[in-house]
């Protein structure tokens, strides 16, 4: 048995913590990682308390409005956000942390991932945002798509 590197390490946990969400059209898991620890997770859903996507259906849908436009209609928060709540709710600091993601971060994601300190991005699949990847590469984040994870 061949041991994984910790980039692969850490996007299996972010895949795992995707399990977790209850949105209708795309299963997002995060993990912020610092020192090859843990910091905090998340995943997309709704926020605590409230009815679930799954239960109560998805306006972007019934709309039909693509992916990566009109977030500010959709009930449920981003699990770069959820990650970052997580780890101001429990006073973890997150700055130069590194974000394992399974998808990359849409643009409202990545000004709050800026703006808490994020030095590095790994990602699984893309999202389509150009100005989300222009805004990361003016901040001169390091983002690296880890081609071969599951």
């Amino acid at each position: 048995m061949t041991r994984p590197t910790w980039d692969r390490y850490f996007m299996e946990i972010a895949l795992l913590v995707s399990t977790r969400s209850t949105c209708m059209r795309r299963k997002v898991g995060a993990v912020l990682v610092k020192d090859k620890r843990v910091l905090a997770t998340g995943y997309n859903g709704a926020p605590s308390g409230l009815a679930h996507c799954e239960e109560v259906g998805c306006l972007r849908q019934r709309l039909g409005i693509p992916s990566g436009e009109r977030h500010e209609i959709c009930r449920g928060l981003h699990a770069e956000q959820n990650a970052i709540i997580q780890a101001a709710l429990h006073g973890v600091s997150i700055k130069g942390s590194k974000l394992y993601t399974t998808t990359f971060p849409c643009i409202i994601c990545s000004k709050m991932l800026i703006n808490a300190g994020i030095r590095e991005i790994v990602y699984r699949e893309g999202y389509p945002d150009e100005l989300s990847a222009s805004l990361l590469e003016e901040a001169g984040m390091r983002l690296v798509k880890l081609e071969d994870a599951p």
